[in-house]
């Protein structure tokens, strides 16, 4: 089978929200443009010089049939859960958590140095790990891979494979790829991903022309904006002058029933009626 280049299908420009007990947030999984990118349920860009912008933090809350994760690019996030676990994600540190059947956690920006910045992205479970246990990886920067093509090009690989190195996140079901990616001017960038798996682009400083192909000179996107991918073997970014810096994110579809409230994420109104039993009787966790 030849080859065949991705092109882009949307470009999605991000909704301003305020979740948690105030924080403000650019959302670009679900919102009324693109609700679900199975298997990816929410994608957000937080970044502020403004404390007030994001202080109040995420207060204690639960999570079933998920995973979240949370990439620091600048500041702290200090976090605990009612598993006991404890810390902080520090700049370029990720923290992916699998909530399985449920956690109780919480996540609170600190004042240090004002600018906080980073990205959670919610991927979701198949129906036979919706209630599978609990359970953390938590990755500090320095042991993140991070590796650099000949034309300039900087790759750090949080998960997936690149150029025969290995992220740091593993072993997770919808096998995906989270890259985080620094083009120079004027060089392209090159990548695999499986056919069949949806993947995204989220451009979060300066520009390219993204969706590259043999027939067609891309679209050209600018920071902050979303860019999803049609179905393909390679994605293939030029940058533009000032350069391009984004995150690269697929995943393997689950073409299973989505049933949302809130935090939770099942296949039934049932499965999501007992989430909400079990967190009044107290047996959710």
């Amino acid at each position: 089978m030849t080859s065949q280049s991705r092109t882009v299908t949307q470009v999605i420009e991000p909704q301003r929200v305020s979740d948690g007990a105030g924080v403000k947030l650019k959302r670009s999984i679900a919102t009324a443009t693109l609700d679900y990118l199975d298997p990816f349920l929410l994608f957000d860009h937080f970044g502020s010089d403004d404390p007030d912008d994001y202080i109040a933090g995420f207060p204690m809350h639960p999570h079933r049939g998920i995973e979240t994760v949370t990439y620091m690019h600048s500041g702290v996030v200090e976090h605990k859960d009612s598993l006991g676990h404890a810390g902080s994600i520090e700049s370029g540190d990720v923290q992916w958590m699998t909530a399985g059947h449920g956690i109780l956690h919480e996540e609170m920006p600190q004042l240090r140095g004002g600018h906080l910045s980073g990205f959670q992205l919610w991927v979701n479970l198949p129906a036979r790990l919706k209630l599978t246990k609990p359970r953390y990886q938590e990755v500090a920067a320095r042991q993140i891979p991070e590796i650099q093509r000949t034309n300039g090009v900087r790759i750090r690989i949080i998960a997936g494979s690149v150029d025969g190195v290995t992220g740091a996140v593993r072993e997770i079901a919808a096998d995906p790829t989270y890259l985080d990616i620094s083009v120079p001017a004027d060089a392209v960038f090159s990548q695999a991903i499986p056919r069949g798996h949806t993947a995204f682009a989220y451009v979060y400083g300066g520009e390219g022309q993204f969706g590259v192909n043999a027939a067609a000179a891309g679209t050209p996107v600018r920071g902050q904006k979303l860019v999803v991918f049609s179905d393909g073997d390679t994605v293939e970014i030029k940058a533009l002058q000032a350069g391009v810096r984004f995150l690269l994110v697929s995943g393997k579809p689950l073409g299973e029933p989505v049933v949302r409230y809130g935090p939770f994420v099942m296949n039934t109104r049932e499965e999501i009626q007992q989430a909400l039993e079990d967190l009044r009787n107290g047996t959710f966790v």
